[in-house]
Order: C-alpha cells, then sequence, then structure tokens
C-alpha cells in the first residue's frame, strides 16, 4: 500500500536502474526532493548527471530534453505543473510531437513530460486549468492521465520505455492517495481503459481524479437502485473508445464526467466516438458533466460550483434515464 508520488518515484527509480539512458530534469526535482517530494532520493543514488534541477524556465530545459531524446537518451521531464508547460508548449508541440515525422522516421523522440494538471483549490485561474485535451489534439502525442498508484507505476514504466513522446498528467490533490502495488515487476499498457466495476443501467467514464467524483456517485446510484457500470479512461490518446462501446451496448446510456472546459475537450471526443460507434444503441443523448465554461475563480465557493460533484453526476444519470 503506497501512495500516488510512492509509485510514480517507484517507477522512475526502477526505469533509471534498468536504463542508464533516463535521466530526470526539472524545477526543484534534486536538492529539495521535488515540489511533491515525487523524487525523493533520487538525487542521493543517481548523483546530479541523473538528477537535474533546472532554472525556472520551461521552455528552456523542456528544449533541453527534446535535444537529449533526439540524441539517444530518454529524458523524464517534470513540469511544477502543467499550468507552467504552457511556456514549453513550442517544444512540446512544434518539435518533439513532430521529430518523427518531420525526419522520415529517422529520429523518434522518447521522452516523458510529467507533472500535475487540473485544480487544486483555491489555486486561482493560472494554476487551476486542465490540459489533458490540449495535449491529445496534437498528432504524435501520446497523453496519459490517471491517479490509481497500481496503473500510474506501470504506465509512467511503459511510458519511460515507449518511443513516442509522451505528456504524463498527474493531480496535485492527489499524491497522498494510497493503493495496492507490487512489488515485482510490471507494466500497464498504454491506450487501454479499465472497468472500474460493472454495471446494466448506465457508463459512467472519466479519469484522473474525476474518477473519485464518478465513484462516489455509482455508490449513491446503486443505493437508489441504479446500477453504473465505471470506466477509468488512464489514457487519453490514443482513447479506447472500444471498451466504452463494448459498455454502451449493453447498458445503452453514457454519462461522460471530465474536469476540463466543456467546448472541444475529452468529453465532447468521447461523445463522437460514441455516436459515431454506437448510435443504434444508444436510448438517450450522451450526457457530459463538465467544469464550467470559464476560468476558474479564487473564492472557495465558486471552487465548488465550478467542478463536477458527485451531485451533479447523479443529476446526469437520471436525466439520461429519464427519471
Amino acid at each position: 500500500m503506497i501512495t500516488l508520488r510512492e509509485a510514480i518515484g517507484e517507477a522512475m527509480t526502477e526505469e533509471m536502474r534498468r536504463d542508464e539512458r533516463v535521466f530526470l530534469m526539472g524545477e526543484e526535482v534534486a536538492e529539495y526532493n521535488g515540489a511533491y517530494k515525487v523524487s525523493r532520493g533520487m538525487l542521493e543514488e543517481f548523483g546530479p548527471r541523473r538528477v537535474i534541477d533546472t532554472p525556472i524556465a520551461e521552455l528552456g530545459f523542456a528544449g533541453i530534453g527534446v535535444g537529449a531524446a533526439m540524441n539517444g537518451l530518454r529524458p523524464i521531464v517534470e513540469f511544477m505543473t502543467w499550468n507552467f508547460a504552457v511556456l514549453a508548449f513550442d517544444q512540446i508541440v512544434n518539435n518533439a510531437a513532430k521529430t518523427l515525422s518531420q525526419s522520415a522516421g529517422d529520429y523518434s523522440c522518447p521522452i516523458v513530460f510529467r507533472g500535475p494538471s487540473g485544480a487544486a483549490g483555491q489555486l486561482a485561474q493560472q494554476h487551476s486549468q486542465t490540459f489533458e485535451s490540449w495535449m491529445a489534439n496534437v498528432p504524435g502525442l501520446k497523453v496519459i492521465s490517471c491517479i490509481d498508484p497500481y496503473d500510474t507505476k506501470g504506465l509512467m514504466k511503459s511510458a519511460i520505455r515507449d518511443d513516442d513522446p509522451i505528456c504524463f498528467m498527474e493531480s496535485e490533490m492527489m499524491y497522498g492517495y494510497k493503493g495496492d502495488v507490487p512489488e515485482e515487476e510490471y507494466t500497464v499498457p498504454i491506450g487501454k481503459a479499465a472497468v472500474r466495476q460493472s454495471g446494466s443501467d448506465v457508463t459512467i467514464v472519466s479519469y484522473n481524479k474525476m474518477m473519485i467524483v464518478a465513484q462516489k456517485a455509482v455508490e449513491d446510484l446503486e443505493k437508489q437502485g441504479i446500477s453504473a457500470e465505471l470506466i477509468d479512461l488512464r489514457t487519453i490518446r490514443p482513447l479506447d473508445h472500444e471498451t466504452i462501446v463494448t459498455s454502451v451496448k449493453k447498458t445503452n446510456r453514457l454519462v461522460v464526467v471530465d474536469e476540463s472546459w466543456p467546448f472541444a475537450g475529452v468529453s465532447a471526443e468521447i461523445a463522437y466516438e460514441i455516436q459515431k460507434y454506437a448510435f443504434d444503441y444508444l436510448d438517450a443523448p450522451v450526457t457530459r458533466v463538465n467544469a464550467q465554461d470559464t476560468s476558474l475563480p479564487y473564492a472557495a465557493p465558486f471552487v465548488d460550483a465550478y467542478l463536477p460533484t458527485p451531485e451533479k453526476v447523479i443529476k446526469a444519470v437520471k436525466e439520461v434515464m429519464y427519471r
């Protein structure tokens, strides 16, 4: 039983032991053991050549990481938050994502960009954004977003070994979240969703910390006699629409819980996929529970009003069930 931060730290440490080409760089990852203590003890074990503190210059050190990946290394670039990674989007979007195609396959870019995404309480507008849909919109990038410690460790190991650039989205609020993780070696495949709970009346799909919201809703719905099937996406791109389609063919209803803004988000893509592949099985329109279509205010009451909640999910489920 370990925390999410420990799961990520274990994955990076084990992969650095396994492959000397892997190294970690980012703000406060070395001397301070990480802004969220994810890299605790790694400087002591691997030294300053492989655990590297950077200046507060996301564009600069992301570019160093991309260059290192093009030259045969396997960098892990930690952003203190994906809100700060906006400054590095030129390197992520215009270089890392396009290296393979621009070089006609001669150069790959095996790099992992990681850090927390999404709201974390009263951090206001510039520190509370969810970027999964932004990154998933870019061909050439893979996007992983999860909080279960078992999945996170296995997916992080798979990401570090992958030859493509990967955006690994975590949650600042969930670094202390605990789960069972085996001591033996394992990986989790990229691009495969997980069915967390079977059900027959409605399918609920979510990812990252919104899984906690969705799980609470599923438990409350069960008390009301409604059986919900809960799916954890884990990977945003490539999106495992097959698992969702299989579930919807059984339940005939779908609610997507997504912390990001509603316009052109992950939930919008899922709604499109389901109408394309499972239209004839739907007994109600696909319904989404998103953050509000505005920047997140600072005041605590607005934070509560802005984000999806179990109550909002339950309301959406009852709407698609015409109750």
